[in-house]
C-alpha cells in the first residue's frame, strides 16, 4: 500500500518549497502547451520518494519508446501530441498504478477515471493551466516541488468518486475507497487524502482548491466514466455498482399479517370473543324479555283458573334425593377392569407388605446401579442442537474442511463509573497503562500447565504477526509513539483513515472494531469504551493444541480478573470474556439452587405430614388428647412419600444411564420438582380415600379397606400417570438432546413413581393403619399408648363407630360441599364463569404473537457472573457484527459454467450468482442483516491472474498470462479451466499477501478453499461477509433466519449446494423450528390426552371437555409468558410440556369423579341438582378438597420457594411459569371444569366400589350418619 500512497509523488504531480513564495515565481506562465512540472529532481531525505522538478517549459514530443510506454499504460488517446513527462516518470507511474490496479481493476470505470487523473496530471501538455507550484526546496542545485495547487472540476471529482465509492476489495472484506481514499465520504475528502503529505503517504503536499484567483487557470474539462456507463467496456459489475444490479424480490416476514397494529391472530381472537359476547348479551336480553312475557301470560291464565291444589296431587315427599333419579345405571367395562385390578393389587400389597416393600427397594437399587454409568452433558452445542440437525451437520462440515472457528478473547474498558455522566475512556496515562498490559499479555503471560505464550497459540494469517485488535495498533504498539500533546490527533487521523495505521498483521482496523460509545460529535477521542480482541487458533476438542489454548485462556482470565481491580482504581470498569467463559458459567451449579431444592423438599415434607395427619385429627383432638395425636399422626407416611419420590428419581436416572443417555443440568434441577409435585398429589388422594373407607367400612379388615380405597383411586392415578407419562415421553421425539433427554428421564421418573405409590406406599399405608389400630406411636411403633387405645378401642369393632369417634369433616370439605359447589353450579354463576374463562382464553390467544423467541445469555448464567457486564457492554458499545460464511459443497469450479454461478466482477457472471445476491442483500441490511462486502475468492483469484498485476502471478520471471491466447479478459473467455484451474488456484492460495500484491490469497483465502487435485474439483469453499451489529436475541434469530433464506435462494437460483455458517448459528438453529415444534408437541400431547381420556373415562364428550380445559390452561400460560417476559426457547418448551402433564393432573380426578360418581356423595346432593349438575356437585364434594389441598397447595408451596432463588433462569423460566401453571390449572380444574362438565359432560357410569348392593347401601348410610350435618343435608336452608 506504500506504493499506492506514493502514487501522486512518483507520477510527478506535485511541487512546493520550504519557504512560502508567490505562485508566479515557480509557474509564471499559464498557457496551453506549457508544463508546470517534469522529471525527477531527488528526494527530501535518503529514504524519501522522488520529487518532481519545477519546469514551466513547453511540452515536447516523446520518442517512440516513451510513446508506446505511455499508450500501453494510459490508453490510445496518448498516441499523439506532446507531453510533459519523461520515461522515468512513466516507469514510476506504472509501478505505483499497479498497486491501485489490483484494488480497483474490477470496476473498469473507476480504473479508467483513476488512471486518467494520474496520467493527465503527470503527462498532460497543458499542466500549467491546472497545476500551480506554490512551494519548493533547493537541493543539489535542483529545485524540488514540495507543495502545489491542482484544479479538478467538481463534475469530474464527483463522477470519479461515485465510480469508485462502491468498489469492493474482497481480501479485506472492505471498500476499495477505504484503501485508495482513506474511507472518504465525498470527492473532496478523497482528493485531500491523496494529496496529504505524511509518512507512508504523499511525500509532498497537494492542495485541491475549489476556487482559484489565477485568471488563466481552470480545471480541465474531463468527462468521468460512470460505473453504469453506456459503453459496456467501462460498465462495472453489480458488486461494485448498485445501479446495474437487478432488484431482489421483497422478503415476506413470517407473522407479518396485521390488521392495523394488531397481529391477525390477536385481532381474530378479540373479534371472535366480542361477537360471542355480543351474541350472548342479545340472547340474554331476549330471554329476559320472553320470561317476562311468559310470566304475564301465566298470571292472566291463573286468574281464570282455580289455583287451589288438588287433594289428589303428589305432595312431592320423596324417600330419596331427586338427584338419585338421574344416577348412572350403566357400567363401563374398562373402569370395572381397572377397579378390579387395582383392588387386587391393593389387597396383595396390603396382604404382603414386607415382601412388597423389600421387592420395591431391590428393584430401585438395581435400577440405581446405573448411576455408575452416569454422565452429565455440559457442552451447550451438544445440549441444544440435534446431532442430526442441519446446523450441527453444517458445523461439522465447516470444522472438518476449514478448521474450527477461531477462539476470541475480548475485553471492554469503559469509563462509566462516574454516576453523573460517562466520560472518555482514553487518556495519555490510560494508553500507556494499557500498552503495558498488552505487552505483558503478548510476551510474558504463560499457561500454568503447558507454559504456552500468546505467540504460541495466536492466529497468524500473514505468517508471523498475531491478530490483536486494539487501539494500541494506531500507535504501532509503541509507547514512544504516544505523544502527550498530540495522541488525540493521531487517534483521529487513524480512525478517519485506518489504512494508514495498519497493525502488524496488515488488515486495517476500523474504529468501530475497537472503540464504542461515541459522543454526539463522533469524536473517537471522546469514546466511552474501548475493546480489545486477542484471536487464537482453534482446534478440535481434546487435541493437544486445544488444551494449550485453553490453558493460556485460563491464565488470561486470571490476569483479567486482577486487571478489573486495577481498572477500578483508575476510575474505569473492565469486563471480559474468553472462549471458555460461557460454557464454564453456563455449567456453574450454584449452592443457592441446591439449597432451594432441599428447602422445597423439606417444606413439601412438612406440609404432607401435617396435612395427611389432619385427615383424622383436628386441632381440638390435638389439645384434648396428645396421645391420640401421636397415634393418628402421619409423619412417617410423609417421610415415605418423599422417599418414594427420591427413589423414583434415582431409579429413572439409573435406568437411562444404563442405556447411555446423558443427563443435563435441567434434569437435575427440574425433575425433582415435577416428581415431588405429582407424587405428593397421589399420596393425598390415596390417604383421603382410605380415611373415607375407614369410616364407611369400619368392620372390614385392613387389607379389604386398602383394597377398596385403591380400587376407587387407582383408576384416577392410572389416568393421570398415563397422560403425564405420555405428555413427557412425546418430548423424546425432539431432536434437541436437552429436551429429549429431559422428557425421557421425566417420563421414566413419573411412571416409576406411580408404580411405587400403588405398591410400596400402599404397603406402608397398611402397616401404618395396623400401627394406629394397635395404638402405637408414630415414628416409634414399639411404644404403645394405652390412653389412646381407650379412645380408639371401639372405632373398628363390630358395634360400629360412634358419632363422637368419627373424624370431623374438614372446614375445606364442608365449605366445598355446602357453599362453594352449590353456588358455582347456579345458572347465573355458570354463565359468568364461561364468559370470564373464555375471555381469559381469548386474551391468551391474542397474546401468543407477543411471545418472543430466544434465551438471553445474561439470564442463563449466574447473577454474579463476570460475563453479565461483558454482555451488557457487547450490546451497548460494540458496533460490528459477527462474520458469516456462505459455504459451497462439492462444487466443480473448474468448469466455466459453474464459475459464472459464483463470480460477480466479470461480464458473463450470472446476474443472480452467489456473490451478486450477497451484494444485493448487503444493500438492505434491515432485512438481510448483512453489512460487509463479500470476500469472493474466485473473483480475486481471476484478478490475481491479470497480467497487468505483474507482481502477482509470476512464472518464468513474467506474468503468468502475459502471452496467453486467448488473453485474460473480463468475459472469462481467457480464464483457466480443468487441471489448469487447479494448478493456478493452488499457486494463488499459497501466494503471500503483501504490498506488492495485496491480492495474494494466502492470508485471505488460504483456509477458505479446499482443492481436490485428484478429482480437479472444489469439495468445499466459503464466501466471507459479516452481519450487521446484533444487539438482542431477536437480532440473532432474525440474522440466522435471513442467512438461511439467502442460502436457500442462492441454491435455488444457481443449483449449487450452499449453506450459511457463523459461530452462533448452532445455538440459534432451534428457533427456526421451535414454534412449529412447540405446536406439534403440545398438539400431540393434547391429542393423546383425548385418546386416553376417552378410553379410561368412556365418553368422547367428557374427554373433549378435559382436552379443551387443558388447551385453555396452556394457552393462558403462553399468554402469561408474553406478559411476564418469558421467551420461548428449549427451556420454556420443556416447561410447557410439564404444564400439559400437570394440567391433566389437576383435571383427571375431577373428570373421573364426574363420570363415576360416588353414591355416598351423590345421595347428599341438593334437591335442585339433577343429571350432570348433580354429578358435577358430587365430583367437587368428593375430590375437590383433595385437588385443592393435595395438588394446588403442595405445588404452590414448592413453587413459592423458587421465588427466593438467585438464579435468573430459575426465577424467570421456572418460578414465573409454574406460578402461572398452578393458578390457571387450579382455577380451571376447580372452577371452569365442573361448570363445563355440567353443561357438556358425557353420560356417567356406576362406580363399582360404591354400588355393591345391600352391604354397600348400609355402609353408605353409616358414612352419612357419621358425617356432621349428614342428616340435614337435604335441606335447602343448609345451603
Amino acid at each position: 500500500m506504500t506504493k499506492l500512497s506514493q502514487l501522486v509523488a512518483t507520477g510527478g504531480l506535485l511541487l512546493a518549497g520550504i519557504n512560502s513564495v508567490t505562485a508566479d515565481l515557480f509557474t509564471p506562465k499559464h498557457e496551453a502547451g506549457r508544463c508546470a512540472i517534469r522529471g525527477h529532481c531527488g528526494s527530501k531525505s535518503f529514504f524519501g520518494s522522488q520529487l518532481p522538478c519545477v519546469d514551466n517549459g513547453l511540452a515536447e514530443e516523446p520518442d517512440a519508446d516513451l510513446r508506446k510506454q505511455l499508450t500501453d499504460l494510459c490508453g490510445p488517446k496518448w498516441s499523439e501530441g506532446p507531453v510533459c513527462c519523461v520515461k522515468d516518470q512513466v516507469d514510476a507511474l506504472k509501478k505505483s498504478l499497479s498497486t491501485a490496479n489490483q484494488i480497483i481493476s474490477s470496476c473498469p470505470a473507476c480504473k479508467d477515471n483513476f488512471y486518467n487523473l494520474f496520467c493527465t496530471f503527470t503527462c498532460s501538455p497543458d499542466q500549467s493551466l491546472f497545476i500551480n507550484v506554490t512551494k519548493t526546496q533547493e537541493k543539489n542545485d535542483k529545485i524540488l516541488v514540495t507543495e502545489l495547487d491542482q484544479l479538478i472540476s467538481e463534475p469530474y471529482g464527483t463522477g470519479f468518486y461515485n465510480s469508485c465509492k462502491d468498489v469492493k476489495f474482497g481480501p479485506t472484506n472492505s471498500r476499495a475507497m477505504d484503501l485508495i481514499g482513506g474511507g472518504a465520504k465525498n470527492y473532496s475528502q478523497m482528493l485531500k487524502f491523496l494529496g496529504q503529505e505524511r509518512f507512508g503517504g504523499s511525500p509532498f503536499q497537494i492542495n485541491f482548491p475549489s476556487k482559484y484567483t489565477e485568471p488563466e487557470m481552470e480545471a480541465r474539462p474531463m468527462t468521468p466514466k460512470k460505473c453504469n456507463d453506456e459503453d459496456p467496456n467501462f460498465r462495472c459489475a453489480c458488486v461494485d455498482c448498485p445501479a446495474v444490479c437487478p432488484e431482489l424480490p421483497a422478503v415476506e416476514h413470517a407473522g407479518s399479517c396485521h390488521v392495523g397494529a394488531l397481529p391477525c391472530l390477536s385481532f381474530a381472537s378479540i373479534f371472535t370473543y366480542s361477537v360471542l359476547l355480543f351474541s350472548f348479551a342479545v340472547a340474554l336480553v331476549g330471554h329476559v324479555a320472553w320470561r317476562r312475557h311468559a310470566r304475564r301470560r301465566t298470571e292472566r291464565l291463573r286468574l281464570l283458573t282455580d289455583a287451589a291444589p288438588s287433594d289428589d296431587e303428589d305432595e312431592g315427599d320423596l324417600t330419596q334425593n331427586g338427584a338419585m333419579f338421574d344416577r348412572p345405571q350403566r357400567t363401563y367395562i374398562v373402569n370395572t377392569w381397572c377397579d378390579a385390578a387395582f383392588s387386587r393389587l391393593g389387597h396383595v400389597a396390603a396382604r404382603f407388605p414386607a415382601i412388597t416393600i423389600i421387592t420395591s427397594v431391590i428393584v430401585v437399587i438395581a435400577l440405581s446401579a446405573g448411576w455408575f454409568h452416569f454422565e452429565l452433558e455440559k457442552d451447550p452445542a451438544r445440549l441444544w442442537v440435534s446431532p442430526t440437525s442441519a446446523a450441527a451437520e453444517e458445523k461439522a462440515f465447516f470444522d472438518a474442511n476449514f478448521g474450527p472457528f477461531y477462539r476470541a478473547e475480548k475485553i471492554f474498558l469503559v469509563n462509566d463509573t462516574d454516576p453523573s455522566a460517562p466520560g472518555p475512556v482514553l487518556s495519555y496515562d490510560t494508553l500507556l497503562w494499557w500498552m503495558d498490559v498488552e505487552k505483558f499479555v503478548y510476551k510474558d503471560l504463560k499457561g500454568s500447565k503447558f507454559g504456552s505464550t500468546f505467540k504460541d497459540v495466536c492466529l497468524k494469517p500473514t505468517g508471523d504477526a498475531c491478530v490483536v485488535q486494539s487501539v494500541a495498533a494506531y500507535f504501532q504498539d509503541d509507547k514512544d509513539a504516544v505523544d502527550p500533546a498530540g495522541w488525540q490527533e493521531t487517534l483521529r487521523g487513524c480512525a478517519a483513515s485506518p489504512v494508514e495505521c495498519r497493525p502488524a498483521y496488515g488488515q486495517p482496523l476500523e474504529p468501530n472494531m475497537i472503540l464504542g460509545g461515541y459522543p454526539e460529535s463522533g469524536d473517537p477521542a471522546g469514546a466511552t469504551a474501548m475493546t480489545v480482541t486477542w484471536v487464537l487458533n482453534n482446534y478440535e476438542e481434546g487435541t493437544g493444541e486445544s488444551d494449550r489454548a485453553m490453558d493460556w485462556e485460563e491464565a488470561l482470565k486470571n490476569r483479567l480478573l486482577d486487571l478489573q481491580v486495577e481498572a477500578k482504581e483508575r476510575g474505569l470498569r473492565l469486563s471480559f470474556s474468553t472462549e471458555i467463559s460461557l460454557e464454564e458459567e453456563l455449567n456453574k451449579s450454584t449452592n443457592t439452587d441446591a439449597k432451594i431444592i432441599v428447602i422445597s423438599y423439606i417444606i413439601m415434607f412438612l406440609y404432607a405430614s401435617i396435612a395427611l395427619g389432619s385427615t383424622t385429627l383436628s386441632a381440638r383432638d390435638f389439645f384434648r388428647s396428645p396421645a391420640i395425636t401421636l397415634v393418628e399422626s402421619k409423619f412417617t407416611l410423609g417421610v415415605v412419600g418423599i422417599l418414594i419420590v427420591l427413589m423414583s428419581i434415582t431409579a429413572s436416572i439409573g435406568l437411562f444411564s444404563w442405556a447411555g443417555l446423558k443427563a443435563t443440568l435441567i434434569i437435575i434441577d427440574v425433575i425433582p420438582f415435577i416428581v415431588l409435585a405429582v407424587g405428593v398429589d397421589n399420596i393425598f388422594l390415596i390417604v383421603h380415600e382410605f380415611e373415607r373407607v375407614n369410616i364407611s367400612h369400619p368392620d372390614e379388615v385392613v387389607e379389604v379397606r386398602i383394597s377398596k380405597a385403591l380400587g376407587r383411586m387407582g383408576p384416577s392415578i392410572l389416568f393421570s400417570a398415563i397422560t403425564e407419562t405420555i405428555s413427557f415421553a412425546l418430548g423424546a421425539f425432539v431432536g434437541m438432546p436437552a429436551v429429549r433427554n429431559f422428557a425421557i428421564y421425566a417420563a421414566g421418573a413419573v411412571f416409576i413413581n406411580a408404580i411405587l405409590q400403588v405398591t410400596m406406599f400402599i404397603s406402608v399405608l397398611t402397616l401404618n393403619q395396623i400401627r394406629v389400630e394397635d395404638a402405637r406411636a408414630d415414628c416409634f411403633p414399639c411404644i404403645q399408648l394405652k390412653s389412646a387405645r381407650i379412645h380408639l378401642s371401639n372405632s373398628n369393632s363390630g358395634q360400629g363407630a360412634r358419632f363422637f369417634e368419627a373424624p370431623e369433616e374438614s372446614m375445606l370439605q364442608n365449605f366445598i360441599r355446602k357453599s362453594y359447589a352449590p353456588r358455582l353450579l347456579g345458572k347465573k354463576v355458570k354463565a359468568a364463569i364461561v364468559i370470564i374463562f373464555l375471555g381469559i382464553f381469548s386474551a391468551g390467544v391474542a397474546l401468543i404473537p407477543e411471545v418472543e423467541l430466544g434465551l438471553d445469555q445474561r439470564v442463563a448464567i449466574p447473577d454474579d457472573s463476570y460475563l453479565i457486564p461483558y454482555f451488557n457492554d457487547l450490546y451497548d458499545y460494540f458496533d460490528a457484527g459477527p462474520p458469516v460464511y456462505f459455504v459451497t459443497r462439492e462444487f466443480n469450479a473448474t468448469a466455466k459454467k459453474h464459475q459464472q454461478q459464483i463470480c460477480a466482477r466479470y461480464t458473463t457472471c450470472q446476474q443472480m450468482s452467489l456473490t451478486n445476491i450477497l451484494e444485493q442483500e448487503r444493500k438492505r441490511p434491515e432485512v438481510s442483516y448483512i453489512a460487509s462486502p463479500t470476500a469472493s475468492w474466485i473473483d480475486d483469484f481471476f484478478q490475481w491472474l491479470n497480467p497487468d498485476n505483474e507482481a502477482c502471478c509470476v512464472e518464468g520471471r513474467k506474468a503468468c498470462f502475459a502471452d496467453r491466447d486467448p488473453s485474460w479478459n473480463i468475459t472469462l473467455s481467457g480464464m483457466p479451466e480443468g487441471d489448469e484451474f487447479v494448478h493456478y488456484l493452488n499457486k494463488f492460495l499459497s501466494s503471500p499477501t503483501n504490498d506488492d500484491c495485496p491480492l495474494g490469497g494466502q492470508a485471505s483465502y488460504g483456509s477458505a478453499v479446499v482443492v481436490d487435485s485428484k478429482r480437479d474439483t472444489i469439495p468445499a469453499s466459503h464466501f466471507r461477509t459479516a452481519h450487521s451489529p446484533l444487539r438482542s436475541q431477536e437480532d440473532f434469530i432474525n440474522a440466522y433466519a435471513s442467512a438461511r433464506r439467502i442460502a436457500d435462494e442462492v441454491s435455488k437460483d444457481t443449483g449449487l449446494e450452499v449453506f450459511p455458517y457463523s459461530i452462533f448459528y448452532v445455538f440459534f438453529d432451534q428457533y427456526s423450528t421451535i414454534v412449529s415444534l412447540t405446536a406439534t408437541l403440545l398438539g400431540s400431547a393434547v391429542g393423546m390426552i383425548f385418546i386416553v381420556s376417552t378410553l379410561l373415562l368412556g365418553s368422547l364428550l367428557t374427554a373433549a371437555v378435559v382436552s379443551l380445559t387443558v388447551i385453555m390452561v396452556i394457552v393462558d400460560i403462553i399468554g402469561a409468558m408474553a406478559v411476564m417476559g418469558v421467551s420461548l426457547n428449549a427451556v420454556s418448551l420443556v416447561n410447557l410440556i410439564i404444564c400439559v402433564g400437570i394440567a391433566v393432573e389437576f383435571c383427571a380426578h375431577i373428570a373421573r369423579a364426574f363420570m363415576f360418581p360416588s353414591r355416598t356423595f351423590m345421595e347428599r346432593a341438593k334437591n335442585r341438582f339433577r343429571g350432570r349438575d348433580a354429578r358435577a356437585w358430587t365430583a367437587l364434594a368428593n375430590v375437590g378438597g383433595s385437588v385443592f389441598s393435595g395438588i394446588t397447595v403442595t405445588k404452590l408451596l414448592g413453587v413459592f420457594v423458587l421465588g427466593f432463588t438467585s438464579s435468573k433462569i430459575f426465577e424467570i423460566y421456572y418460578f414465573r411459569v409454574w406460578v402461572a401453571l398452578v393458578i390457571f390449572a387450579a382455577s380451571h380444574a376447580l372452577v371452569f371444569l365442573p361448570v363445563a362438565l355440567s353443561l357438556l359432560g358425557g353420560d356417567g357410569y356406576i362406580d363399582p366400589e360404591s354400588d355393591g348392593g345391600l352391604e354397600e347401601d348400609l355402609a353408605t348410610r353409616r358414612y352419612r350418619a357419621l358425617m356432621p350435618g349428614g342428616e340435614d343435608s337435604d335441606s335447602d336452608e343448609e345451603y
